[in-house]
């Protein structure tokens, strides 16, 4: 018979918030293990104590490095697998020898914790369980008070030792937040919730629940004095805007004089191809809407909230922007490529055909396509006349598109096929080669721009016979030669601008 392995949660340190199934297992424990540093006791087991059996044996796991200077080889990530594997040895040694081992964790186990990283070694190994605790933000909020999120709220948990970008951007994005891991970091979150324009609201608590306790708003804050058991607490109530046009749908507003909604495009991919007009559009609003990937193109800047969405919700995004601009916002729709080709600007027009906001102004400002950036990586493919096509069925039947596809090929035009594979799309670049090979020569010449402008972005130039549909996917854009289009010793592609 071989011991059993608990991870039990202590909570964040008041010990009366210890649950009472972690409880039990503590008074009943016939080895209790816990982590702490250098020199140092264990926050776990001083929480804990009181539950201690006269007669059970301690194993203090001694972590090896606090910050991340050491002389082991393999860095501080080295030195960390070594101890967590010699810590793992130990722990099994009791198992093996049939006793019942409980490793205390502060707050939860699997949170953030040490323990989650003993169950990696020995969970497929003997017997295991793991008792949730109070989470320390848990109890940080009741401290304040604060409601973090509310009804549809998202709520992000961050630890502070994420880039100082990368922290700014998450924290416009969401609604609530929990920033963890402080310490000497809290300078950079701070910086970070400038940018975001968090700071005013949010509240920092320092140990909470336990007798030093401290709560002071993130504005008040020495960062010196700052422990890494802190914690920042930024309510979803905070976000800015929020208020100002969080208000029932069936509302009536008379449209902010001035209102208007700006459409963006961002182009394919560098900022160097990103215009000034655009440029200075992104730098004036107070809110930028898109999907997801294009908003995060948008550097966060302090005032700037950022509103991204999925992949097929256009007409919602256009509504909200339209709404924001109702109230008296500033508001930009953004766009890969184009915003006027397969992009918003379509969407937002089709939502303002709604009388309630005929008072909104609609301002369409033009970037690259990607068809651009693939013809002018290619050379001149798109010289002469030429068509484009999206070839997803998402808003029109798909035989729709071949019908098109037929008469762009029996007119003999240059095509640029735009969305040609998604995940559920995934045999239409196939059907379509096919529909075009009823009209075209295996030998017409095809490019197949990938990721153009972008890291690791490719050219391929085939033909239409060559083309293998199965090496497509989502981020390319194909341009089909006319019959006259060619392709020059470099491997340069052109169209001529005459017709014999």
């Amino acid at each position: 018979m071989t011991g059993r392995l608990s991870g039990v949660g202590v909570g964040p340190g008041d010990p009366e918030l210890i649950t009472l199934k972690a409880a039990r297992l503590i008074g009943a424990a016939q080895v209790i293990a816990y982590h702490q540093g250098v020199g140092k006791q264990s926050n776990a087991r001083r929480i804990a104590a009181g539950l201690f059996p006269d007669d059970v044996i301690e194993e203090a796991l001694v972590y090896p490095v606090t910050t991340q200077s050491t002389e082991h080889p393999g860095g501080c990530a080295g030195a960390m697998a070594d101890f967590y594997a010699e810590a793992a040895e130990r722990l099994r040694a009791h198992l093996r020898a049939g006793r019942d081992v409980v490793v205390l964790a502060e707050g939860d186990p699997m949170l953030y914790g040490s323990f989650m990283y003993l169950h990696d070694r020995l969970a497929g190994e003997f017997d295991t369980q793991v008792v949730a605790g109070v989470p320390a933000f848990a109890a940080a909020t009741a401290t304040t008070a604060l409601p973090l999120v509310r009804q549809t709220d998202v709520l992000t948990v961050l630890p502070g030792t994420l880039p100082e970008p990368e922290l700014a951007r998450r924290l416009a994005d969401t609604d609530g937040a929990v920033i963890m891991k402080l310490g000497r970091t809290f300078t950079k979150v701070r910086s970070a919730l400038e940018q975001a324009g968090r700071v005013e609201g949010s509240w920092y608590v320092e140990r909470a629940s336990m007798t030093a306790e401290r709560v002071l708003p993130v504005a008040d804050v020495d960062p010196a004095t700052v422990p890494y058991f802190s914690i920042v607490l930024v309510p979803g109530d905070t976000r800015p805007g929020v208020a100002r046009y969080d208000l029932p749908a069936t509302r009536v507003t008379e449209p902010y004089p001035g209102a208007e909604v700006v459409v963006v495009g961002l182009g394919p991919g560098p900022d160097r191809w990103l215009s000034p007009e655009a440029s200075q559009v992104l730098a004036e609003v107070g809110h930028v809407v898109g999907y997801g990937p294009y908003v995060q193109r948008v550097a966060q800047r302090p005032g700037l909230v950022r509103h991204a969405s999925g992949n097929t919700v256009e007409l919602e995004r256009a509504r909200q922007a339209l709404e924001l601009a109702l109230a008296g916002e500033r508001v930009a729709v953004v766009s890969g490529g184009d915003a006027g080709v397969f992009g918003m600007a379509s969407a937002v027009f089709e939502a303002a055909e709604d009388p309630r906001y005929a008072g909104v102004a609609i301002r369409v400002v033009p970037g690259i396509s990607a068809v651009q950036a693939v013809a002018a990586r290619a050379g001149a493919p798109i010289g002469a006349d030429f068509a484009v096509m999206s070839l997803s069925d998402r808003l029109k039947p798909w035989e729709v598109v071949v019908k098109r596809l037929r008469a762009v090929a029996e007119a003999d035009l240059v095509l640029a096929l735009y969305n040609p594979r998604s995940r559920s799309r995934t045999e239409q670049v196939a059907q379509a080669r096919a529909v075009l090979l009823e009209h075209k020569s295996p030998r017409t010449v095809v490019v197949v721009g990938r990721d153009i402008g972008r890291a690791g972005e490719s050219l391929t130039v085939t033909s239409l016979g060559e083309l293998d549909p199965g090496s497509i996917d989502m981020k390319c854009l194909l341009i089909i030669g006319a019959s006259a289009t060619r392709v020059t010793a470099a491997g340069r592609v052109w169209s001529p601008r005459f017709v014999p």
